[in-house]
């Protein structure tokens, strides 16, 4: 199955908190969104094993994306090539235009290995004649596939980036399902308790975007190449022109 938008993850629930209203967003538009997690995010912290990976899927469900896992293992994802080869073969598979990943994390170290395992997977899903690399099987039976656009959620762990980024989606439209999509992981967040900092924290961060530009809330982006567009006309209005 082919795949708008692919957006590759150490863990359940980083898509959601780093990008959820910009997925939602995405398939209200009638984008085809797959959401790709390294490891299925075991062990967590208020559930038993399996419990996470299902509600990872109600939750991209909320959104309207179907969700993939692969088999990396949390708390010790690392920039390997086997790793690079499995996503490029994803990439080659599903042939998104657009992929999102992690970058310029440095709190948690699944989190800084996303950055350069992807930028890597994306220029390997380009190349030809991996029939003729060793070890380059993995990639043997799919063809090239070069993505148009690499883009970055901020990962909301690390400190915010102010104004330093490239762009901005306004998700105020579709935050509810956001909203509803993260409170489907009572594994690692204290849903029940009706209140879970780390989940305010997070809104307050899409809240913090959404004020510069005068909405309710926006997600920050940067890009691993600069923005080119057919005409300026295309930005909405800002704050102060």
């Amino acid at each position: 199955m082919s795949y708008d938008v692919m957006v590759i993850s150490a863990h359940p629930d980083d898509a959601e908190v780093q990008m959820g209203g910009t997925i939602a967003l995405l398939t209200k538009q009638d984008k085809r969104v797959v959401l790709v997690d390294l490891c299925d995010g075991e062990p967590s912290d208020f559930a038993a094993p399996g419990v996470r990976a299902e509600q990872a899927r109600r939750a991209a469900a909320h959104l309207g994306a179907d969700r993939l896992f692969l088999n990396a293992q949390d708390r010790l994802i690392t920039d390997t090539i086997h790793l690079r080869l499995a996503v490029a073969r994803l990439i080659r598979i599903h042939r998104p235009a657009i992929v999102f990943a992690t970058t310029d994390a440095c709190v948690h170290p699944d989190h800084a290995a996303v950055g350069s395992l992807v930028s890597a997977a994306v220029f390997y899903a380009r190349l030809d004649h991996w029939d003729r690399v060793p070890g380059g099987e993995a990639l043997g039976d799919t063809r090239p596939w070069a993505v148009e656009r690499l883009f970055y959620p901020h990962c909301k762990m690390e400190p915010p980036w102010g104004r330093d980024f490239a762009f901005a989606v306004d998700v105020s439209s579709v935050y509810d399902r956001k909203r509803a999509a993260l409170a489907e992981y009572g594994s690692i967040f204290r849903i029940e308790e009706g209140h879970d900092r780390l989940l305010t924290l997070y809104e307050a961060e899409d809240a913090y975007v959404g004020r510069l530009f005068g909405v309710a809330y926006a997600e920050a982006f940067k890009s691993q190449s600069p923005l080119l567009v057919h005409s300026p006309t295309v930005f909405l209005p800002a704050l102060h022109g």
